[in-house]
């Protein structure tokens, strides 16, 4: 708050003093600074007014200085006076600044921020950022589950980071992803959505262009080497001659063309097509929001032909094959489908970038995680798994139905 008469402006600062709140009157006298402490807001005013009247009247410092403390007042006065600034408020702000500069002359400091920041949109807040940055995402038609990751980052990191998106330095960013205790896998994740959001910043004119961001400098973690594991021919037989029709769609395309369980669970049958030998996968059911055709084996014809092919591929609650694992006593590797899929596939073709295009992957990764896993019989094998003549696919069993106590609450909820 501050306290105005004509051109001489008093401010009052409000803290606390252990639980009681406390009001601090600051003016010049006699060329020192005066910090008078008030246990209320209206004794506090009445100084301040007090204090404001005898400066404007030139009854207080103003009439205790010499004659050149008096020109060099007027002469401070009068540079300041372009900005309305009260002199007194423009000596705090130059002493506020001396103290972050330390040595550093506060004109050098000024010419590097302007060179830094010039065109750079300041004062942005990290969590003013966060709709302009979903909006956008979604008009660049990325697929909803890779949005949904990169909202939810965001929204974390906003949480930790509320000011200025400029002020964050790398350092800051590298502690905070240390602090949250995640697996390096986890915690890389992570950072690749923040580096997104830092390069959509940087592209609106929030950061400066002529540098790296933040994000970009913060390192990424070690995660080690990573087991790939894969089911072989055997297990897959198995697990297939064990599958309702529901769990068969999940895996002959899991293990034969390579999609992800999220990719499946999105994918009508439209998106199928035998006659073509192809899936095509929209960029909308993608996780790279890039379209993708898969090819279509011919054992992978042969499964699919066994299934009804209507509507969606899997119904509105997906089954759990880690389930029909444990009833025949297999385990149950994550992704041990689309695993298997990419490294038996280049074992037959014997091209990382034809693989990757038809598994959604860069080369890098393919040949990195995937290569000589199996041998060239193996994936043979692997892609020569058939139904057995005449077998058909039982039909899921029916959930049991609702108890008639709870579909009657059930149904008076739902009105």
């Amino acid at each position: 708050m501050k306290i105005k008469h004509g051109s001489a402006v008093v401010p009052i600062y409000k803290g606390r003093v252990r639980r009681w709140d406390c009001y601090t009157v600051a003016y010049h006298m006699n060329g020192k600074r005066v910090r008078r402490n008030f246990g209320s807001l209206e004794k506090a005013k009445a100084e301040a007014q007090l204090m404001a009247r005898k400066i404007q009247e030139g009854k207080s410092s103003s009439n205790d200085l010499t004659s050149a403390q008096r020109e060099n007042h007027l002469a401070a006065e009068r540079l300041v006076a372009p900005f309305k600034m009260p002199l007194v408020s423009a000596v705090e702000e130059y002493t506020r600044c001396r103290e972050l500069l330390g040595d550093v002359p506060l004109m050098v400091a000024i010419q590097e921020f302007v060179r830094r920041n010039r065109g750079v949109q300041l004062g942005v807040k990290v969590p003013d950022l966060i709709a302009e940055f979903v909006k956008a995402k979604a008009e660049d038609n990325l697929s909803r589950i890779y949005r949904f990751q990169l909202s939810g980052s965001v929204k974390r990191f906003a949480a930790a980071f509320p000011g200025e998106i400029l002020i964050i330095k790398s350092g800051d960013i590298d502690r905070w992803l240390r602090s949250l205790n995640h697996t390096p896998v986890t915690r890389n994740s992570l950072h690749r959505c923040i580096k997104v959001f830092f390069s959509f910043a940087k592209s609106r004119g929030y950061l400066p262009q002529s540098e790296a961001t933040a994000a970009e400098l913060v390192p990424i973690a070690k995660e080690g080497e990573t087991k790939t594991e894969i089911f072989q021919p055997a297990e897959m037989t198995k697990l297939l001659a064990a599958a309702s029709s529901e769990e068969l769609a999940l895996l002959a395309i899991g293990g034969f063309a390579g999609l992800r369980m999220a990719e499946i669970k999105r994918l009508d049958w439209k998106a199928v097509d035998l006659e073509r030998r192809i899936i095509m996968l929209r960029a909308d059911q993608a996780k790279t929001a890039s379209r993708r055709i898969v090819p279509i084996s011919d054992n992978l014809a042969a499964w699919i032909e066994l299934l009804p092919r209507e509507g969606k591929v899997v119904g509105k609650v997906a089954p759990d094959l880690t389930k029909l694992a444990e009833k025949i006593g297999m385990e149950w590797p994550r992704n041990a489908l689309r695993h298997s899929y990419i490294s038996y596939r280049l074992a037959v073709v014997k091209d990382a970038a034809k693989v990757s295009l038809e598994a959604g992957n860069s080369p890098d990764i393919i040949f990195k995680h995937y290569r000589e896993l199996v041998t060239e019989p193996e994936a043979k094998e692997w892609f020569a798994i058939m139904p057995a003549k005449g077998w058909v696919p039982p039909e899921p069993k029916k959930p049991k139905p609702m108890p008639r106590r709870q579909r009657k609450l059930v149904d008076a909820i739902l009105g």
